[in-house]
């Protein structure tokens, strides 16, 4: 594409012109700040499943230790829908900009502080506590940054390409969980027990690299073009949280469903699937981190396909396409995990990861901005997201870890808990059966117009 047909073709209903030039920033940026989250979430829930245990919860016993060091993986996720109103009703107010590099800095320094904490040996309960707050405040950044870069994306994007462009921020993911999976393979490959060394704070350490790239390209940004166009015009002076809940709780509910599958899957693979390979079925621990670099190598290909599948078809269905995948591959799935093969186990982990939950995150991107109105977009994102992240996504590890330590209680020959691999497919095939349902609630947004300011259920209402 040149110059100028980008230039042409990249309007919002008359909004401001986008430049080829400007748009590859923009997907760039958006990009690394992507990177940078799941690269945190990656880590953490690497972390969560194979170290944090001796180091911060030692000396519990069989699978409460795991259960203690998940519950500091959800403390992030519960406190994101806080970071999502706060920061989303910023974004509305102030500019995409203006909040995505705040999300940035407090997710990055976050991160790279826990790489300084003591461990319980050095300072006691002090060191879980710290922990908690380091998570917190990772949460409360994350609560807004894949919302706004997937809104600064849709709102940049040309019309008729603004699922394949949208999609390119959730690239990050595959860039942030393939850097952390293979920091964590070498690491783990290279060091018999990292718990018993310093390198295990290398990985969060390293966080600082992304973000002060991250923070140089977001300095560069340009603001999107229908924000400047709603800033032409009077805001809305009533609360934001209030103006939201009043026009938009149908597309919020929506926006929750359609997250099930796909947040929850998400968290159920990366995390606890890791946990159960190597803590239940005993493959190495390096096989987990190597079959999360396999998955997310299989993501980046997956991603820009779903989106701009979602451009040819319409969301609806390339969006219910892939969450019917989830569900079929559940059982299966966690039956192969069950076998403790290797090829087997790392094989199905790379396709429910990389292709089921993973399509879904690059039929979202377009999709989720294209469901609220140009007034209320980043918190109505937000909100519908960091909600589905909490009842989804941060708690689907707590259950699975809880249901593996309830298999260890209730059979006493299943030491290992093996036999949790059953509950925990049907619990996953429950979330994904959520969002195939709000599938069909959904209204199509493709092409729809970004500057108008009713929600996309109100004009299919009308319609």
């Amino acid at each position: 594409m040149t110059g100028a047909v980008a230039v042409d073709e990249a309007t919002n209903s008359g909004s401001s012109v986008i430049t080829t030039s400007e748009l590859a920033v923009a997907a760039w940026t958006a990009s690394l700040g992507s990177a940078l989250e799941y690269y945190d979430f990656a880590l953490y829930s690497l972390a969560s499943a194979l170290i944090f245990t001796p180091l911060f919860f030692p000396g519990q016993a069989p699978g409460i230790g795991l259960l203690a060091s998940f519950a500091t993986y959800f403390v992030g996720f519960a406190v994101r829908p806080i970071g999502g109103i706060v920061f989303g009703a910023l974004g509305d107010r102030l500019g995409r900009k203006f909040v995505l590099l705040a999300t940035i800095l407090l997710m990055g320094l976050s991160s790279t502080a826990i790489g300084l904490l003591p461990t319980f040996e050095q300072a006691g309960f002090v060191a879980p506590t710290l922990l908690v707050l380091c998570r917190i405040m990772q949460g409360l950044g994350a609560g807004a940054e894949q919302a706004g870069a997937a809104v600064l994306m849709t709102e940049y994007a040309p019309k008729g390409r603004r699922g394949f462009f949208a999609s390119l921020p959730f690239m990050g993911i595959q860039i942030g969980t393939i850097i952390a999976a293979l920091v964590y393979f070498v690491l783990l490959y290279s060091t018999e027990n990292i718990a018993d060394s310093w390198l295990w704070r290398l990985p969060f350490l390293g966080s600082v690299l992304i973000l002060a790239v991250a923070v140089w390209m977001r300095l560069r940004l340009k603001e999107s073009p229908t924000f400047k166009k709603l800033k032409a015009h009077e805001q809305d002076r009533e609360h934001p949280l209030r103006a939201l809940l009043l026009a938009s709780k149908r597309p919020i509910l929506i926006g929750i469903g359609l997250r099930l599958a796909e947040n929850g899957g998400s968290s159920i693979y990366q995390a606890l699937a890791v946990s159960y390979l190597v803590g239940t079925m005993g493959l190495p621990r390096a096989d987990g981190s190597f079959g999360l670099i396999v998955a997310a190598i299989l993501g980046a290909i997956t991603v820009p396909i779903a989106g701009a599948l979602t451009d040819r078809f319409g969301r609806r269905p390339v969006y219910r396409s892939f969450a019917i995948l989830q569900f079929v591959l559940a059982i299966p799935t966690w039956w192969a995990f069950s076998q403790g093969g290797t090829t087997l186990s790392l094989t199905f982990l790379a396709i429910s990861l990389g292709i089921g939950a993973w399509g879904m995150f690059g039929a979202q991107g377009a999709l989720m901005p294209e469901l609220f109105g140009a007034r209320h977009r980043y918190l109505g994102v937000s909100m519908a997201r960091e909600i589905s992240a909490v009842i989804a996504g941060g708690i689907a590890p707590l259950i699975g870890s809880a249901l593996i330590a309830a298999t260890i209680a209730l059979h006493p020959d299943d030491a290992r808990g093996v036999g949790a691999w059953l509950p925990i497919a049907l619990y996953l095939m429950i979330l994904t059966a959520g969002t195939i349902w709000a599938t069909f609630l959904l209204p199509e947004t493709r092409d729809r117009d970004l500057d108008a300011i009713e929600d996309a259920t109100a004009a299919d209402r009308a319609g």
